[in-house]
């Protein structure tokens, strides 16, 4: 499996999951039921494939864990420890490629995404700790087995010195991320 077939295994998921009524429109249950989904379809799938899901997975981690997304997280959720920002990346997945790569280059365009405009009117918070194992549960739920260790590599890039400071500086993520601090500055 490639980048290309987990985008689109994600996209048949949120596709199946638009169509319930009990995950529209609710951003809790409509996160969870696309990375169910996910697991779901991919459990279908050849093992060697699963298994090449994870790396992916992780490669996608790895590829979005930078500062400007952190602190677009901080902002959203209200704070980020280490274990958050997995988590709001893993809800980030969910979300679909377009809205992924979009964030990747541009955090402050999350302020125009419609849960994210509903997190700041809400006071939620936008985390998928589901997403994370979506290839994890698709393995054990086809083979019975836990997902073998060494079927994944995870690297982490240097995070941005440029971005190095304290995310409670308001007016610094104000100058760095306007629209987003637009929408939850008084947070």
């Amino acid at each position: 499996m490639d980048k290309q077939t987990f985008w689109q295994l994600i996209e048949t998921a949120r596709a199946d999951t638009a169509a319930d009524p009990v995950a529209e429109g609710d951003a809790d249950r409509d996160r969870d039921a696309v990375a169910r989904r996910a697991a779901e379809l991919l459990a279908a799938r050849p093992e060697a494939e699963m298994l090449a899901a994870q790396q992916v997975l992780w490669d996608l981690l790895a590829e979005s864990y930078r500062s400007p997304l952190w602190a677009a997280a901080y902002m959203i959720n209200g704070g980020c420890s280490d274990d958050g920002f997995d988590y709001f990346r893993g809800w980030l997945l969910t979300q679909g490629r377009e809205v992924f790569d979009a964030a990747l280059a541009d955090p402050d365009s999350l302020a125009e995404h419609p849960a994210v405009r509903e997190a700041a009117a809400e006071g939620l918070y936008l985390e998928g700790e589901e997403a994370l194992s979506i290839a994890w549960t698709a393995y054990e739920n086809a083979t019975g087995r836990e997902l073998p260790s060494d079927s994944f590599t995870i690297r982490y890039p240097p995070l941005d010195p440029a971005w190095d400071f304290d995310f409670d500086d308001e007016a610094e993520l104000a100058a760095r991320l306007p629209r987003l601090s637009a929408l939850f500055g008084d947070a």
